[in-house]
């Protein structure tokens, strides 16, 4: 078929094909309709356009009314040709075949990624997920469109022959060529069978710029027939509309035949902008050094080699000895040699049908790739049990645990001492307490001086914020600022908890009475209520131990041996009993010695006791602490990280079966 170029006067693009077919393309209003063609062909067509190749067909909701078959070729005015008749209405035979991949990992990874991009929403910014949903959703697009075409674009720069390739694949003069540059303004799509309406629709290719194979081998070569072959504009051109179509195009086909010369086969911009970025994308990617009639002997396989140097450079794995890549070769698009080559291994890579799923598997591990930092953690990030133990020794400390044991030991120490001491030291205790400021009674009832509230807000402060840095250490930036973020607003206000946890704990274990009593967190193992103490505030009376009555009994008996003893000489004294100072002077004497006797019995006695008591005080209260501190700081840390080994777990499904290694 003879090639023809003219102007479409609608839009300024370049057409191609025969005076007859321009003619009869030609509508009323000037503009190209090659459907009007198809739709004369299929009615000239007594089988309704069944053998051929241009009636009408329905792809995913459009309509392939677009397409020129070996039958356009036929002048409808021909008085040979058939006469009209409709299409068969018994002609129910599918016309698409949806695209549903059978078993196979991509299905497993895309809904991993889906649910990846689900969790991450509130923790990941929108920029940061674009790329993973514009692949869900394109994954999507081509799902639902034909899985028996396979879209194979050929892309190169300018004067590098791509055109000059495409028509040879072809076997007939569709795509423009010559001199003049830019010769290729939009994409040209050739497609060998029917059916392609939905995905030529995807690319956004009109149907004036949609053509089939001349009538020949090329056309009936069944190793082709699925084959939609899209010519690109130069990815080089100067025209910037030009290479935004390349672009978009290269993001939606099913593979690439890249077409260099051996002048711009290393050109930067090819490889820094295209092989490289898509060095993933091996396995449909076609690499072919087109001109090679230009070079003189053994050259072409010594710029050959050169090419696959780059492309090893780039990242590109090199589909050699059997292994999966892109496959390098070299032809001359305009003598044919290598071309029957190339149509070869085309058309194996279209009957295997999975180029669609490999692109598809391609797009998954670039996307997860960008994803990598923001969800790969450097070592073993979490919480571990050191980390919680030295948080609750800051809380503690910070409440004041342990001086809440030792006072509360004290107060144990002094109760006794008050009930089992001599009455002649508990009274000049009360005057000391009573007539003294600065007595000890006196200090541990004043209140705490003001600056230990902020210094104890600051040992808050200061616990949680290491604690968020012991979680957050070798996250991924957005989920160490999300625990950080838990932690920080859960620790707003944890210090006034604190102070009132304290305070409640002071007034359960006043409140109680008896070794029997409860307090606000229960009791001591056998010895009374648990008490807290607040903050500056003074311990809660502790419970007396059930041997105490029998101790003050003793020290009653004490004294009253005194008495009695000192009554009983000072009667003889004043001569109103008869004369005999040993008796009372004894009995004076055994009240005397008895009296501190028993008092230091009992603060021996005392002694394991009251520190178990301010032990378990000291307890209670770290527990108290501790519980807060986890409710309000750990438990929301211990979500954020409960939630960051989700999607760790839903990107390690995404990556487990990468094809290309990202």
């Amino acid at each position: 078929m003879t090639a023809v170029t003219d102007e479409d006067q609608g839009n300024g693009t370049t057409e191609t094909g025969g005076p007859r077919e321009k003619e009869e393309a030609r509508s009323k209003d000037g503009r190209w309709d090659d459907g009007l063609i198809a739709r004369r062909a299929a009615a000239a067509d007594p089988r309704g356009g069944d053998s051929g190749t241009g009636h009408s067909r329905t792809d995913g909701g459009s309509t392939d009314s677009d397409s020129v078959g070996p039958s356009d070729l036929t002048d409808p005015s021909d008085p040979s040709a058939p006469a009209d008749s409709p299409p068969d209405e018994d002609d129910v035979r599918p016309q698409v075949e949806a695209y549903g991949p059978s078993g196979g990992p991509l299905p497993t990874r895309l809904d991993a990624l889906r649910e990846l991009v689900g969790l991450s929403r509130a923790r990941l910014d929108r920029d940061t997920l674009a790329e993973a949903g514009r692949v869900l959703d394109e994954a999507a697009a081509r799902q639902r469109l034909s899985s028996r075409h396979t879209v194979v674009a050929i892309a190169g720069a300018t004067g590098s022959g791509k055109s000059t390739l495409f028509n040879a694949l072809a076997g007939t003069q569709i795509s423009d060529t010559g001199l003049r540059r830019p010769t290729t303004s939009q994409p040209i799509a050739c497609s060998w069978t029917d059916g392609a309406a939905g995905l030529l629709d995807r690319l956004a290719i009109p149907g004036r710029l949609r053509r089939r194979p001349h009538p020949g081998p090329a056309a009936f070569d069944e190793a082709l027939q699925g084959l939609v072959l899209v010519d690109l504009p130069d990815h080089d051109s100067a025209a910037t509309a030009h290479r935004d179509q390349v672009d978009r195009v290269l993001a939606l086909v099913d593979a690439v035949i890249w077409v260099v010369d051996p002048e711009k086969y290393a050109d930067a911009a090819l490889h820094e902008r295209y092989l490289r970025p898509l060095a993933g994308h091996a396995e449909v990617t076609f690499v072919v050094l087109n001109q090679i009639d230009r070079l003189p002997g053994e050259a072409a396989d010594l710029v050959l080699d050169d090419l696959r140097r780059l492309l090893d450079e780039d990242g590109m794995a090199l589909g050699e000895h059997g292994e999966p890549g892109a496959t390098v070769m070299s032809l001359s698009a305009l003598t044919g040699d290598g071309v029957p080559e190339l149509r070869e291994m085309v058309g194996r890579f279209v009957q295997d049908r999975t180029a669609a799923t490999r692109r598809l598997s391609a797009d998954v591990d670039a996307a997860a790739a960008r994803l990598r930092p923001v969800y790969v953690a450097e070592g073993r990030p979490g919480l571990g049990e050191r980390a919680r133990e030295e948080f609750t020794d800051r809380l503690a400390e910070a409440v004041g645990a342990a001086a809440a044991g030792q006072a509360a030991e004290r107060e144990w120490r002094r109760n006794a001492g008050r009930a089992c001491g001599t009455p002649w030291l508990r009274l000049w205790r009360w005057y000391e307490s009573r007539g003294l400021p600065g007595s000890l009674d006196r200090m541990g009832q004043a209140l705490a001086p003001p600056e230990e509230e902020p210094t104890a807000r600051q040992r808050v402060e200061q616990a949680v914020r290491i604690v968020a840095d012991d979680a957050s250490a070798g996250l991924p930036a957005p989920w160490a600022q999300a625990v950080r973020e838990a932690a920080f607003n859960g620790a707003k206000g944890l210090p006034e908890a604190l102070d009132e946890l304290a305070a409640k704990a002071a007034a359960g274990g006043g409140s109680a009475k008896g070794s029997g009593g409860s307090g606000r967190f229960g009791t001591a193992s056998g010895m009374g209520p648990a008490t807290g103490v607040a903050l500056g505030g003074r311990p809660a009376k502790p419970p007396r131990p059930k041997w105490w009555p029998a101790a003050v009994l003793a020290q009653v008996s004490m004294t009253l041996f005194q008495v009695f003893g000192g009554l009983w000489l000072l009667g003889q004294i004043v001569g109103v009993l008869e004369p005999g100072l040993v008796v009372p002077a004894l009995i004076m004497l055994a009240g005397v010695v008895g009296g501190p006797l028993v008092e230091w019995s009992c603060a021996a006695a005392i002694r394991g006791p009251a520190r178990r008591y301010g032990q378990d005080a000291e307890r209670r209260l770290r527990e108290a602490a501790a519980g807060c501190g986890r409710a309000r700081v750990l438990d929301p840390v211990s979500a954020e990280l409960a939630r960051y080994r989700e999607v760790r777990e839903r990107y390690v499904a995404v990556t487990e079966f990468s094809t290309t290694g990202q």
